[in-house]
């Protein structure tokens, strides 16, 4: 973001206030889409948000449940960056006790608390094994300390209380872990997560509420009016047009792109970050049979062993990271580290690269606290209020993100007049995401499945999964695709059409990668479903042929590229 040249369409007064009328909008679609930018182009917004990763998203949910009027941009897909690469938890963060940042432990048990109460279809409770040996740097006792203020850091709240358990009784518990020199192991509760649609559900709340955002579209200068940014100029990357958004206040939430927006737009600003990269291998559920999560302790790292629906996730590394966050990716030095740690704690599993389905690397955008090492660094956020009428906000937990845009956007609003401060002080965003996935909603869904299997001609286990990720629009979605076929074919087709209206998705590859657990869970990476698939988003958007087969042809090639380290494990097809 460079520039400091006024736009035409700006004055010498301050700006008008906002035109843009929040309205209830139940698609997020591609239509929506051009409606927004449509809007960006001709309103002056109280907030124009920067990143449409979590940060980003909560930020515009948070801000337009104020009854503020929102606009956000993400130059990607949304979630293309951190927020679809991260551990895929949520949870307080055990090894932060060991930090004494019992604040931020605290901050995190409660918002997962909320979680399950606001997000059940994508925030699913587990229990953690936690294993300890005879050489292992904290012991019984001292661990048992710990889970005790863990339990009551979550205010004796959690899904389950910790257990104690022996040696025998551990290894009775998890059959693959290493017996030598085991002394016992802890089990205590947290969650796992499904990121990236965190994101769109929340995004998709914010439209709900007001709030226009569009993926697509970058960022790319800023135009000042004494000394302040009263604009941003965009492009539209889809359709290859430019245009400006006025706002009276900006938020950059692009974390780990941080400094380098930063640097572009204020030229006195000093870098902050000590980005971190991280690298998970995902597993088969029958290669790694894992019915609760580990916790493996490799020196002063964490690295976990996650079972989830679809797979069995192995991460994270954590290792310092200075290259273009766009440009990270897993190297066959992250594969032997992962699988080495993996292979001491499971050496019965005898889990080679060629059981490898898939992996995903991403960069945390850790602040900078002067730490010895990354895995040291706080994970603690920083909001930064720049008086030329800019908010930067960078680092913290996925978890704590919604209290994050909370504080965020009252940092933005204290350069509002005390009369708009007292008008948008109150947020509301301890509500469901989704009122069709809330607690009742999803046990509603549970029942009806068998049902939905009947009436739509599908497995139970495919009514099963459309009921776990989506609750009672599940039964919506059915509906609206009107799909026929195998019951394969019908269960994406039905997820297809979904991720086009209602989660703006616009490509094959947002979809395989951010929309569902194709290319991550399966073997196959789901590229024998690729004509089906891409006949739904032809029918949809409107694709020619040649458009379709240039979209399976991105497919494949991403799979290439992601998967590119197999090469070096003797593999030469890196989809294999």
């Amino acid at each position: 973001m460079a520039g400091h040249h006024a736009p035409k369409t700006a004055s010498n007064e301050p700006p008008k206030p906002p035109t843009h009328t929040p309205t209830r909008k139940l698609e997020f679609s591609p239509t929506t889409r051009e409606q927004n930018i449509k809007a960006m182009s001709e309103d002056v917004f109280d907030l124009v948000v920067i990143g449409g990763g979590i940060t980003g998203a909560g930020v515009a949910r948070d801000a337009a449940s104020r009854g503020m009027s929102v606009a956000l941009v993400e130059m990607q897909d949304f979630a293309q960056g951190t927020s679809s690469r991260s551990s895929k938890l949520i949870h307080g963060g055990i090894r932060y006790l060991e930090n004494l940042e019992f604040h931020l432990v605290f901050e995190a048990l409660s918002e997962r608390r909320l979680l399950f109460e606001i997000a059940p279809n994508l925030v699913h409770p587990l229990r953690f094994v936690l294993p300890l040996y005879k050489d292992s740097r904290v012991g019984m006792f001292k661990m048992g300390l710990g889970m005790w203020l863990y339990d009551a850091l979550s205010m004796f709240e959690a899904p389950e209380l910790h257990e104690r358990l022996n040696a025998y009784e551990s290894t009775e518990r998890l059959p693959l872990l290493q017996r030598r020199e085991l002394v016992g192991s802890y089990v205590y509760s947290d969650a796992y997560m499904d990121d990236d649609r965190l994101v769109h559900e929340t995004l998709r709340s914010a439209s709900k509420l007001g709030a226009v955002a569009a993926n697509f579209v970058s960022a790319d200068d800023a135009q000042f009016e004494n000394g302040k940014v009263v604009s941003i100029g965009c492009t539209d990357k889809v359709a290859n047009k430019k245009f400006n958004i006025r706002g009276r206040h900006f938020i950059s939430t692009v974390g780990p792109w941080t400094d380098e927006v930063a640097n572009h737009l204020l030229k006195d600003w000093k870098n902050i970050l000590r980005p971190s990269k991280g690298v998970h291998l995902t597993f088969s559920r029958d290669r790694l049979k894992l019915t609760e999560a580990v916790v493996m302790a490799e020196g002063k790292r964490i690295v976990f062993g996650i079972p989830r629906n679809e797979m069995c996730i192995i991460g994270t590394t954590d290792t310092d990271y200075d290259g273009d966050p766009k440009d990270v990716s897993t190297t066959e030095e992250d594969v032997h580290y992962l699988l080495n740690v993996a292979s001491q704690y499971f050496p019965g599993a005898k889990l080679t690269a060629k059981d490898i389905i898939s992996s995903y690397a991403g960069v945390r955008p850790l602040v900078d606290d002067g730490s010895e090492t990354e895995s040291k660094t706080s994970r603690e956020h920083v909001i930064i209020d720049d008086p030329r009428n800019v908010t930067f906000v960078a680092g913290g937990k996925y978890t704590t993100y919604r209290r994050m845009a909370a504080q965020t956007v009252e940092a933005a609003l204290k350069s509002f007049s005390l009369e708009e401060r007292i008008k948008f002080q109150r947020n509301d965003t301890k509500v469901a995401l989704n009122d069709k996935a809330t607690p009742s909603k999803m046990e509603e869904a549970e029942l009806k499945a068998e049902h939905w299997a009947a009436q739509f001609h599908i497995a139970k286990e495919a009514a099963d999964f459309l009921a776990a990720r989506h609750g009672m629009e599940a039964e919506d979605m059915l509906h609206a695709a009107n799909a026929s076929g195998s019951s394969d074919e019908i269960l994406w087709t039905v997820e297809a059409h979904h991720a086009i209206h209602h989660t703006m998705c616009l490509n094959l590859v947002d979809f395989y990668v951010r929309r569902s657990p194709l290319f991550l869970a399966r073997k196959d990476h789901g590229l024998p479903l690729i004509a089906l698939i891409s006949r739904v988003f032809a029918q949809e958007l409107g694709w020619s042929d040649s458009k379709r087969q240039q979209e399976a042809a991105s497919v494949q090639a991403y799979v290439r590229k992601e998967l590119g380290w197999k090469q070096a494990f003797g593999s030469t097809d890196a989809s294999s």
